[in-house]
């Protein structure tokens, strides 16, 4: 897709309706300190079954943020996202597209786990809007520390939580968008790829690449 760049306000809820107070993030500007204290968040009930809290990880001087939609199974054990098979895909992706991941920070809208238990297994629930909206402190200050160029938003529940529940991401993948002063990229997340049949993976992780290309490009845009 081309990068036209349009001009998107302010969400005034970014989730919708609310199940529950905000969590109440601490004005820190240190993402260590933020981490340690993302650790005992108990905003919304997700923390009780999950491993741990999955915040973000990468240097503070990163041009770039992904931000996904949630830990998956891997990552509620690893304790960082992004860490699993759509992980690898991301890697695999940012390859071809001229990113280095070390050079990026990658989080999610929500930093634990929802999942339902089937026998042995742990299987992926989307997030609500209520943990959405108590996970939404630790996002804003995780952009507030960082201060990237770039936002990409990986998947439709990432890109709701910034860009209102109104958003569809058929309609802006790969463009630009100017989001409360940073460019904006929304983009699908890396497993509705594998989630695919075998024959239109190609094709759909070629799109992403196109995507994360358009993302690369507004790197050149960075002040001096």
């Amino acid at each position: 897709m081309t990068a036209d760049t349009r001009r998107t306000g302010a969400a005034a809820d970014p989730v919708g309706d609310a199940v529950g107070p905000a969590t109440a993030a601490p004005r820190l500007d240190d993402l260590e300190a933020l981490r340690t204290a993302a650790h005992d968040c108990t905003g919304c009930e997700l923390w009780e079954p999950a491993t741990q809290t999955v915040f973000g990880t990468g240097p503070s001087t990163a041009w770039l943020m992904f931000v996904g939609e949630q830990p998956g199974d891997q990552e509620d054990l690893a304790g960082e996202p992004f860490v699993g098979p759509a992980g690898r895909l991301l890697d695999r992706a940012l390859a071809q597209a001229g990113i280095a991941r070390d050079e990026t920070y990658v989080t999610n809208a929500v930093k634990h786990f929802r999942f339902e238990r089937r026998g042995s297994r742990r299987i992926h629930k989307t997030p609500g809007v209520g943990h959405v909206r108590a996970c939404r402190p630790w996002l804003d200050a995780e952009l507030r520390v960082v201060r990237p160029t770039v936002v990409a938003t990986l998947g439709a529940t990432a890109a709701k939580a910034l860009l209102g529940p109104t958003f569809r991401i058929t309609e802006s993948r790969g463009t630009v968008l100017d989001w409360e002063g940073f460019a904006l990229v929304p983009t699908v997340h890396p497993s509705a790829i594998l989630r695919l049949d075998p024959a239109e993976r190609d094709a759909a992780f070629d799109a992403l690449v196109a995507d994360l290309k358009v993302v690369a490009a507004q790197r050149s845009e960075e002040p001096s």
